[in-house]
């Protein structure tokens, strides 16, 4: 939008004033000044104070010109009233002069000339009151036609006007049959009206014809007058609909204006939104007459609201960002005074809370901007560096740990499992008494390492697990057979075999439960570690439904 627009309308409307053509410019009033406002308001909004002082001044200019052109429509309307008036009172004496005439009626020399010159003088005659028309003219009508009734002339006279009357009203039809196939209802219904003005000054025609003549044009005046009023009842049912979307426009530019962001991001997405808003707006069509300024101020009234805050915020967002410079320069001051720390886990914490702080703090002025940043850079970073170096330092030692530890995954390989179970648990015990006492390793290689140790751990486990777990399943067998030569007898293995169905389903659900954690811990940080520990207990819970399922089929065995 620019300024030379708003000026523009100001000029054209001060031009038309000048003129001479006053019936334009009371055609085209309103029209500039709600032109005028709409672009005067979208000026405003992004203006500086500066701007805003000449648009207050050209809105004061505007509104001096445009109440003198409400004073001179005023004074225009109360001449026009006053003239329908006298056209009224001219008219009445013309209907009192063809009273006059209608006594006359024996000399058609001079009252069939005299008649004439009394419908020219009505013709001639502009328009008078529209409370009065509608009497005043079925009143000369009247006379009119009682004139031609019953004056004493010749025939030929009267034929021949007859048949002139009828010629033109014919042209009327004709004209009101066109209309008809008018695009623009609106305007055809404008152009009806002044046929029916044209009709209502024409004479009568012959008696055989009144009624067709007149059935003939009230007929094409009917269909006219409803697509008129269909038309404006689509009108009245699009306005309505973009009232709705209009109103639904202000209630989202309520909602946003309502909003207070405390940065300048939450200002700019919210303007984004509001240009949005108006730009659906502008592609929305008028409300109704009585409503359409209500829903227009109150949408003005939002975005008014809006950019006034925005403005507000910017005015004093300087002294927001010099209160970030000095939380900036705050954060710098406790991360110098960690720099040199040796405590590495705890002043490590502290500085990672420090840069996340750092984040949360808005922006400061551009100029101060990189300097402070700087100096908190450069605190943190020497830190981390003493970090790095002492760490590197420790890595020597820690590469003296995995050799060790790489022997004694070695050495667990190498050991044979015993007959006993109590001697193989005790040696898998003090092999990891032995990895836990060896310290740390580089970090690259701790899990690798710990996987190989904790597999060759298992191997042992497995096989220590095999013993042990044929020595349960032949305490079992035992077991069976006694319930079998009891009193219980096939009852009791019955409700033994239910109560290892019962652990069986009882392992399957826990097994589909822990496949499906499977697929939420995939996408979390500790992934890999938590995912290997699942299949850990997935893997044990199937080994369990082995035996399980062994010891249903021993249960079997005894009903064979």
């Amino acid at each position: 939008m620019d300024q030379e627009k708003v000026v523009g309308v100001v000029q054209k409307f001060k031009e038309l004033y000048d003129s001479e053509n006053r019936q334009e410019l009371y055609e085209r009033g309103e029209q500039l000044k709600a032109l005028f406002y709409k672009l005067l308001n979208e000026e405003k909004e992004n203006a500086q104070q500066e701007q805003l002082d000449e648009l207050a001044a050209l809105e004061a200019g505007f509104k001096e010109l445009y109440s003198k052109y409400k004073s001179d429509r005023q004074l225009h309307a109360q001449d026009i009233e006053r003239m329908k008036e006298e056209n009224y009172a001219a008219k009445m004496q013309i209907i009192e002069e063809l009273k006059d005439l209608l006594g006359k009626v024996e000399d058609v020399n001079h009252t069939f000339p005299a008649f004439r010159d009394l419908q020219n003088r009505w013709k001639s005659i502009d328009m008078v009151p529209q409370a009065k028309a509608k009497d005043l003219w079925e009143t000369y009508q009247y006379h009119v036609e009682k004139f031609y009734d019953y004056i004493k002339i010749n025939n030929e006279f009267r034929d021949i006007d007859f048949k002139k009357n009828l010629e033109a009203k014919q042209q009327l039809c004709e004209r009101a049959e066109a209309l008809a196939y008018e695009q623009n209802i609106v305007a055809a219904f404008k152009e009806l009206q002044k046929l029916h003005d044209e009709w209502k000054e024409l004479g009568p025609v012959a008696k055989e014809y009144r009624e067709s003549i007149w059935e003939r044009f009230k007929a094409v005046t009917t269909e006219i007058n409803k697509k008129h009023q269909h038309y404006f009842e689509n009108l009245k049912e699009e306005q309505k609909k973009n009232l709705e979307a209009k109103t639904l426009l202000c209630e989202r530019a309520e909602e946003i204006a309502g909003e207070m962001p405390q940065e300048s991001n939450g200002w700019n997405t919210l303007s984004k939104k509001m240009d949005q808003l108006q730009e659906e707006w502008k592609n929305i069509g008028f409300a109704a007459k009585k409503e359409n300024q209500k829903i227009y101020d109150r949408f003005r009234a939002a975005c008014d609201k809006f950019y006034n805050a925005k403005r507000e915020y910017y005015a004093n967002f300087k002294n927001v960002m010099q209160d970030n410079l000095k939380l900036k320069e705050n954060l710098c001051e406790q991360a110098e005074a960690l720099m040199e720390s040796e405590d590495w886990k705890k002043a490590t914490d502290q500085l990672i809370a420090l840069q996340k702080q750092w984040k949360e703090v808005g922006p400061v002025v551009r100029k101060q901007s990189d300097a402070v940043w700087k100096r908190f850079r450069e605190a943190c970073d020497h830190f981390f560096d003493n970090k790095a170096r002492h760490f590197d330092k420790m890595d020597e030692q820690y590469a003296g740990n995995l050799e060790m530890k790489l022997a004694l995954i070695e050495e667990v390989k190498a050991y044979k499992v015993s007959a006993t179970k109590e001697d193989d648990v005790k040696a898998m015990r003090d092999f990891q008494n032995r990895w836990s006492s060896i310290g740390f390793v580089p970090i690259k290689d701790k899990e690798r390492i710990q996987k190989e140790f904790n597999a060759a751990l298992d191997v042992h486990f497995s096989d220590i697990r095999s013993l042990e777990s044929e020595k349960k399943l032949n305490k079992f067998r035992r077991m069976v057979t006694e319930v079998k030569n009891s009193g219980k007898g096939d009852r009791g293995l019955r409700m033994e075999r239910e109560r290892q169905l019962l652990k069986y389903r009882k392992l399957e659900q826990d097994i589909a439960t822990l496949e499906n954690n499977m697929g939420f811990f995939a996408k979390s940080k500790n992934a890999d570690s938590m995912m290997a520990d699942i299949r850990k207990k997935i893997e044990i819970a199937r080994e369990e439904l082995l035996k399980i399922e062994e010891k249903i089929k021993i249960i079997d065995n005894q009903f064979e």
